[in-house]
């Protein structure tokens, strides 16, 4: 665990790769993924004396991203914004794509299909590998809360997918 700043700061920059690939889940699109992680890097260091050293840096990051997120929603909302749809042709003209490319693909837009609560619950246990308990705290829900936004996701993920082999 950090106990400075200095080390405070190389623990955030450890984070960045999982803190992109949670801003994915909740943002849906890498532009807003990395506009949101930069946001909650900017909170997290403005606010360096809000973490309590001996807590899990991962899930105060995430809180702060998920919360961010939020945010950013609702001043949308207010604005009257639109989301814009993934690019279309952002997976187009590779005649060479792999099965297990686009089983991912697949798997991918089906996780975007979700409700946002459903996909946070997914991003932080499946992806990210918090515990049940720990996602809970994240989120700021009862345990049952995420064991069921777990099991939906789930039952909803096998819907869409299918038979999976």
């Amino acid at each position: 665990m950090p106990e400075n700043l200095a080390e405070l700061r190389q623990a955030m920059a450890e984070l960045l790769p999982r803190l992109r690939r949670f801003g994915r889940t909740l943002a849906r699109t890498s532009e807003d993924a990395d506009d949101l992680v930069q946001v909650a890097i900017e909170k997290a260091l403005t606010r360096t004396d809000q973490w309590t050293p001996g807590t899990r840096l991962d899930s105060w990051m995430f809180r702060i991203m998920q919360n961010a997120w939020i945010d950013e929603l609702r001043a949308r909302e207010r604005r009257g914004q639109t989301f814009l749809p993934e690019e279309a042709g952002e997976q187009v003209g590779d005649g060479a794509a792999s099965g297990a490319a686009l089983d991912a693909i697949l798997v991918r837009k089906a996780v975007a299909s979700l409700s946002d609560e459903h996909r946070t619950v997914v991003a932080l246990v499946l992806v990210e590998g918090l515990s049940y308990q720990e996602a809970s705290e994240t989120l700021g829900v009862p345990v049952g809360t995420v064991t069921s936004r777990l099991s939906r996701a789930r039952e909803a993920l096998q819907q869409l997918l299918g038979e999976w082999p």
